[in-house]
């Protein structure tokens, strides 16, 4: 492949941007500078940008942690939308979004150009549990409704009524806060249920996906996966 495809399709510029790169003596191809753009790179072949090595891929994988009034789309002419969040040398990858957070729902969201992945990662059949984060109004939750939600709910709000994977409610004692985890994706799944209880939900967050969590380390608003979380999702949906 081109050298100056290969560093663009890795994220490391746009094609002109990665043109000046090379032009101004900045890529080596195995020690040596290289000028030419349409220079024929291998798989094998070791480069490096400023003395940098680089990781060539043409595959990415994001975490973004969306924030509140943020469409889940890669363009809107309207609403401000998650495609305005990348930087500029990734948007020519055919990166989107993995599901969907309604607008006014924050949290976890992970993007990337993997189709496969991405497919596994929403398909029902692979059942990957989703936690949120909620506070709502009304009276506080009690175990009446954590053995309801445990036992599979019936969406009663639209015909026809909707029956429910089991999902989880853990309730803080004293407060208008809970989690819930799902292993399905129903349209505004976690809004019906607490509808359905007469508690509106005032926030929702999502704070992990799988084995991939908000939780465990300080987070930028979007970073790359590292290599390891992505090793854990591929697992966890029977591509490795």
């Amino acid at each position: 492949m081109r050298l100056d495809k290969t560093l663009a399709n890795s994220g490391y510029g746009t094609r002109t941007e990665v043109k000046s790169l090379i032009s101004k003596g900045q890529v080596h191809v195995n020690g040596v500078m290289i000028k030419d753009p349409g220079f024929h790179v291998k798989d094998e072949d070791t480069i490096t940008i400023g003395g940098n090595s680089t990781s060539i891929k043409d595959k990415f994988y994001l975490l973004l942690d969306k924030p509140d009034g943020v469409l889940t789309a890669m363009e809107d002419k309207r609403l401000p939308h998650v495609g305005e969040l990348l930087p500029s040398n990734l948007k020519n990858k055919k990166i989107s979004p993995v599901g969907r957070l309604d607008f006014h729902t924050t949290g976890l969201l992970i993007l990337t150009n993997d189709g496969e992945l991405s497919h596994r990662l929403t398909s029902p059949n692979y059942g990957i549990s989703k936690t949120y984060e909620v506070t709502y109004e009304g009276d506080l939750l009690t175990d009446k409704e954590a053995l309801e939600a445990s036992s599979g709910m019936v969406l009663l709000d639209k015909e026809p009524h909707i029956k429910l994977r089991p999902s989880t409610v853990v309730f803080d004692n004293g407060t208008n806060t809970a989690r819930i985890t799902l292993s399905e994706g129903k349209t505004h799944e976690v809004r019906r249920i607490f509808a359905q209880w007469n508690r509106p939900v005032i926030t929702l967050r999502r704070v992990s996906l799988g084995p991939i969590s908000l939780e465990e380390k300080p987070q930028e608003m979007l970073r790359e996966l590292t290599d390891d979380e992505v090793k854990s999702l591929k697992e966890i949906t029977g591509l490795v």
